[in-house]
């Protein structure tokens, strides 16, 4: 594929989807979305309109023929499968922004791509988990484009435009300075994609004919959590003391890992399933990660950006961060 690339992105306001039209049009590529308004279009695109959870919300797509879809959705399989089915015959490739929340859990350290799989259907509505929800809209899309699908089976996504509050929470801390509570050990490996990184990879994935389900994600260890931290402290050039904390008294001070301590997970099971995944199909085919500090300058700088310095926040996923009385607490122990 060259310039002149006709590529529809259904979503494409937001984070993931939002790299992807960026990314898009820095190579010359036609690009169109299909959202529902609830936030505006980036300039550069053609700008449909539709709610494809309501009776009729695919109209706009009616007609029209492109090279390369893009699809984010997260919610029911049913409206992947819809999508799908109404492209099919106009849409040369269709990538599926997944999830690694497919495999079923647990899983031990390097876990890849044909591991056991949830239960799940394209005809599943709204009211399955996220994993069934993501699992679903893989099969609706292989249904109708069989070897043209590509499912990105993404992990931990950071960078600019994150709307579920992990990094911009880090930095909001770091940024107001003195002692901050550092979950250890300082050198836990951390898996995870820039989202600028996953697009381009999506995209560059298109242009080799790739198919097929890929783990998005950095090789593990890409960056440790002392590393992330650090970069935080750098970038907001504030006066944070980190306070490298073992797991167990983090415990004992009752701080859930991932969603009062965003990203950090304590080494065990669920650290091995999330951040000691195997990439290597992904990498052999282009992956390429930026290193954590440009990640991290990058996404302070767009929130600085932001009105008030606050980052838009996903009204389906649960709030993260740390109480600062909790904090406090736990530091003192």
């Amino acid at each position: 594929m060259t310039d002149g690339t006709r590529l529809l992105v259904l979503g494409g306001t937001e984070f993931v989807g939002r790299a992807v039209v960026d990314d898009a049009l820095a190579r010359g590529w036609d690009v169109t979305l299909f959202h529902r308004g609830t936030r505006d279009a980036p300039p550069g695109v053609r700008d449909l309109r539709g709610d494809r959870s309501a009776v009729g919300g695919l109209d706009a797509l009616a007609a029209g023929e492109w090279d390369v879809a893009v699809d984010t959705w997260s919610w029911a399989p049913s409206a992947v499968r819809d999508a799908a089915r109404l492209l099919d015959d106009r849409v040369g490739r269709y990538v599926y922004v997944s999830s690694r929340s497919v495999y079923t859990y647990p899983t031990g350290a390097g876990l890849a791509e044909d591991a056991p799989v949830v239960e799940a259907s394209p005809d599943d509505g709204a009211d399955v988990d996220y994993a069934r929800a993501k699992r679903g809209g893989e099969l609706a899309v292989e249904e109708s484009f069989g070897h043209r699908a590509i499912l990105a089976r993404a992990g931990l996504i950071l960078g600019p435009w994150e709307n579920v509050g992990r990094l911009p929470w880090w930095l909001q801390r770091v940024a107001r300075g003195g002692p901050v509570l550092a979950p250890g050990p300082r050198e836990l490996p951390l898996q995870y994609v820039d989202a600028r990184d996953l697009a381009a990879f999506v995209l560059d994935a298109t242009e080799q004919g790739l198919s097929g389900p890929f783990n998005v994600v950095s090789p593990s260890g890409h960056a440790t959590m002392g590393e992330l931290l650090d970069a935080c402290v750098a970038a907001t050039g504030s006066d944070a003391e980190l306070r490298w904390t073992a797991p167990d008294v983090i415990e004992a001070a009752g701080i859930a890992p991932w969603t009062e301590l965003p990203v950090w997970l304590p080494p065990g099971e669920l650290h091995d399933t999330l951040h000691r995944g195997d990439v290597s199909r992904a990498v052999a085919a282009g992956l390429r990660n930026r290193p954590v500090e440009e990640t991290v300058a990058d996404t302070w700088a767009w929130l600085q950006s932001q009105p008030d310095g606050g980052a838009p926040q996903r009204a389906d996923r649960p709030r993260v961060g740390l109480d600062p009385d909790k904090e406090a607490r736990a530091l003192a122990l």
